[in-house]
């Protein structure tokens, strides 16, 4: 059997996953007409964008995960989406999000190890607009995407 793993991830990361709607169904003791009705009007309102696999990260070659708080250079303040778009960009950026306070701007990063960390924050970091940033490292991960984590 051919080993496809790598494509499968690399889709479900992109938003590539279906529900299973017999167990929705089953767990909300409702039919699966139903289920499936109200899914496709989410859909159909934007309420649901995609639906995402949560990974064990270790798994796959990304378990170092990282929080970046980014300030921005004075000359990007009035176009802060210029550089959350660029570096939504990256494979290995998990979320960006704009800050109000201290920070214009949170990153989570994902990568294999410290490494790998450390020359993909060398590419990003070239980049013009960014001024500063502050890493915080994650030690283990307890709740991602409303999903409780097992150890």
């Amino acid at each position: 059997m051919k080993n496809i793993k790598g494509s499968l991830i690399d889709l479900m990361k992109g938003g590539y996953c279906a529900p299973r709607i017999a167990n929705i169904a089953a767990k909300l003791k409702e039919p699966s007409t139903t289920i499936h009705y109200n899914l496709k009007q989410m859909e159909k309102e934007g309420v649901i964008r995609t639906y995402k696999a949560v990974f064990d990260y270790k798994k796959i070659d990304a378990g170092f995960c990282s929080f970046v708080l980014i300030n921005l250079t004075p000359d990007e303040y009035a176009e802060p989406e210029r550089i959350a778009k660029s570096l939504a960009k990256f494979d290995n950026i998990e979320s960006v999000d704009m800050l109000s306070g201290e920070w214009d701007m949170l990153i989570k990063v994902r990568t294999k190890d410290t490494d790998e960390y450390y020359q993909f924050m060398k590419r990003v970091l070239s980049q013009k607009g960014i001024a500063k940033i502050n890493t915080l490292n994650s030690l283990k991960g307890v709740k991602a995407e409303f999903v409780q984590m097992e150890s």
